[in-house]
C-alpha cells in the first residue's frame, strides 16, 4: 500500500480537501450509527421470531454496543499499523459480513454474531473518523469540525428507527440489518480515494491480547448477568459468578492498563482533569441517550400500540433537527465558553426526560415528538463541546489516544446505561404489577363495579355465560399490565433524569478549570 500523509493528499486536492475527508468520515461513522438504532423498532418481531423474551433481545442492542466498546481498543492499533485506509477497510469489510450475518440469520446466536460484527466494525470506525476530521481543522474551527461530525453521529441513530420501521412495514424485520450496506459500501469507496495510508511497517506494533481478554471477559460477565439476574434470580449461582468474573475481568484489565506495556486505554489521559471531566460528562450522556433510544420504540409500541414505522416517523423531526443544532453549536463552542454549552444541554436533557416520566397511553403523537426534540437539543449542546474540550487539553501526538479513550468512554456508558435501565424495567414492572394486583380485593369497590360492567358487556355480546367470568379477570389482569408497564416506563425516564443531572457534577469542574486556565493566559 502506498503511503499518503494528509499533507499529500491537502497537495493534490488543495483546501477543498478537509471537507471530502469530513464527508467520507461522516459517511463512515454514520455506517455505524444506522446499525445502532434500526434494530430498535424490529424488537417484537424478532421475539416472535425465536421465542425471545425482553431481557434476551435487549442483548442485541447491549451486545452491539458492548462489542463497539471493544472495537474502540482496535482503532488505534489498526492506524498504528497501516494507517486511516487500511483501518477503514478492514472495519468496513467485518461491518458487511456482520449485516449478511444479521440479515439471513436462521437462530438467535447467528443473528447475535452479527451484531457483533457490526459493533467491533463501528468500533474501529468512530474515534478513527473523529481524530481524522479534528486533525484536519485550524485551531479556530475545532468546534466547528466536531459539530460537523456529531451532525453525522446522532442524525443515523436518530433517523434509524424510522429507516427500521419502513423496512418492516414494506418487508420484514431482516431488511432491518440490510439498510447500512449502501452507505457502507460508499464509504469503502470514498475511503480508498482520500484516507491518508502508510507503507505496512516492517515490524507491526505490539497489541495487549491479554487486556483485550479481560475486557471481554468483564463486559460479558456484567451484561450477561444484568440480562439474566431477573430472570435466573440476582443471587442465583449463575448469576453471581458472572458479576464475579466481570467484575474480576476489569479489575485486572484497568491494573494491566496501568502497569502493562502498550496500554490499550491509556488511563494516565485520566490525570488531565480537564479530559477527565469531559469523559464523565461523555459517559452519562450516552447512558442517558442511548438508554431512551431503547426505551421510546419500546414504550410507543408496547404500551401506545404503535407499529414500528410510527414508531420510527416519531424520530424524525428530532433527527433533521440535527443538521441545524450541529454545526452551529460546534460554532459557538469555538465562541462561548464550554461550560454554558454544557450546562445548557445537560438542562435539556434533564427537562426532556422529565417530561418523558409523565407519558401514558394518552400521550399526543406530536407531545412525544416535542419530547425527543427537547432531548436532542441537549446532545446537541454537549457532544460536540465535550468532544472538542477533551482533545484541546491533549497534545496532538496523544489526539488519537484522547480519540480512542473518550469515544471508549461514551460507548461504555451507553452499553451499561441502556442495559441497566432495561433490568430497572424488568423489575419495576413486576412491582408495579403485584401492588396493583394486591389492591384488588373483594373490599374494592371500584373493581366489582368495573368487573360487573365488564360481565354485562361479554354477556351483551353474546359471550357465554361460563367463559363471562374468565373473561373479565382476563380483562383485568390486561388493564393491570398495561398500568405497570407504563409506570415501570415513567419510573425509567425519570432515572434518565437524574443520570442527566448527576452529569453537572463534573460539567461544574469542567468549568472551573477551564475558567481557571483562562485566567492565567
Amino acid at each position: 500500500m502506498a503511503s499518503e500523509s494528509i499533507d499529500d493528499l491537502f497537495a493534490r486536492y488543495g483546501p477543498v480537501y478537509r471537507w471530502l475527508v469530513t464527508g467520507t468520515c461522516i459517511i463512515g461513522a454514520m455506517t455505524g450509527g444506522l446499525a445502532s438504532t434500526t434494530v430498535n423498532v424490529a424488537f417484537p418481531d424478532i421475539m416472535g421470531t425465536f421465542g425471545l423474551g425482553r431481557d434476551q433481545a435487549q442483548l442485541l442492542s447491549t451486545g452491539y454496543f458492548a462489542s463497539q466498546t471493544l472495537g474502540m481498543l482496535l482503532s488505534a492499533w489498526l492506524i498504528k499499523a497501516g494507517g486511516e485506509r487500511l483501518c477503514s477497510n478492514i472495519a468496513l469489510s467485518i461491518f458487511l459480513i456482520g449485516c449478511a450475518l444479521s440479515g439471513l440469520a436462521q437462530d438467535a446466536v447467528t443473528l447475535m454474531m452479527g451484531r457483533v460484527l457490526q459493533g467491533i466494525a463501528s468500533g474501529v470506525l468512530q474515534p478513527m473518523a473523529m481524530a481524522l476530521v479534528f486533525s484536519v481543522f485550524p485551531v479556530g474551527r475545532k468546534g466547528l469540525s466536531m459539530g460537523i461530525f456529531s451532525m453525522g453521529m446522532v442524525l443515523a441513530p436518530t433517523l434509524g428507527p424510522a429507516m427500521g420501521g419502513l423496512a418492516i412495514e414494506f418487508f420484514n424485520w431482516r431488511y432491518v440489518f440490510l439498510l447500512a450496506l449502501p452507505t457502507a459500501f460508499i464509504a469503502l469507496v470514498l475511503g480508498n480515494l482520500f484516507m491518508p495510508s502508510r507503507d505496512f511497517p516492517k515490524t507491526w506494533p505490539r497489541f495487549d491480547f491479554v487486556s483485550f481478554g479481560l475486557l471481554c471477559v468483564c463486559l460479558i460477565g456484567l451484561l450477561l448477568g444484568c440480562s439474566y439476574g431477573q430472570r435466573l434470580g440476582w443471587v442465583s449461582d449463575e448469576i453471581v459468578l458472572l458479576f464475579l468474573f466481570g467484575i474480576l475481568g476489569g479489575a485486572a484489565f484497568i491494573f494491566r492498563q496501568l502497569y502493562g506495556r502498550d496500554p490499550l486505554v491509556n488511563l494516565r489521559l485520566f490525570r488531565n482533569l480537564q479530559f477527565t471531566s469531559a469523559a464523565l460528562i461523555a459517559f452519562f450522556t450516552e447512558c442517558a441517550f442511548l438508554a431512551s433510544t431503547v426505551m421510546l420504540p419500546l414504550f410507543v409500541q408496547q404500551i401506545q400500540q404503535y407499529t414500528p414505522l410510527a414508531a420510527g416517523l416519531m424520530l424524525i423531526p428530532a433527527g433533521l433537527s440535527m443538521l441545524i443544532l450541529f454545526p452551529i453549536s460546534g460554532r459557538l463552542a469555538d465562541i462561548l465558553p464550554a461550560q454554558v454549552l454544557v450546562f445548557s444541554g445537560l438542562l435539556f436533557y434533564a427537562v426532556s426526560f422529565a417530561l418523558m416520566a409523565s407519558m401514558d397511553v394518552n400521550t399526543p403523537f406530536w407531545t412525544l415528538v416535542m419530547f425527543t426534540l427537547v432531548m436532542r437539543f441537549g446532545s446537541a449542546f454537549t457532544r460536540p463541546v465535550t468532544n472538542a474540550t477533551a482533545l484541546s487539553s491533549l497534545p496532538s501526538a496523544e489526539v488519537h489516544q484522547g480519540s480512542s479513550t473518550i469515544n471508549f468512554t461514551r460507548k461504555l456508558g451507553g452499553a451499561l446505561g441502556a442495559n441497566a435501565v432495561m433490568v430497572f424495567l424488568e423489575m419495576r414492572i413486576p412491582f408495579h404489577g403485584d401492588a396493583f394486583a394486591a389492591a384488588q380485593t373483594s373490599g374494592n369497590q371500584t373493581a366489582r363495579e368495573l368487573q360487573k360492567t365488564v360481565v354485562r358487556v361479554f354477556g351483551e355480546a353474546g359471550v357465554p355465560k361460563l367463559a363471562q367470568e374468565p373473561g373479565a379477570v382476563l380483562y383485568f389482569s390486561e388493564i393491570i399490565l398495561a398500568q405497570a408497564s407504563t409506570l415501570g416506563f415513567q419510573d425509567g425516564f425519570t432515572i434518565l433524569a437524574v443520570i442527566a443531572f448527576t452529569a453537572i457534577i463534573p460539567a461544574f469542574i469542567m468549568g472551573r478549570l477551564m475558567g481557571s486556565k483562562a485566567a492565567t493566559l
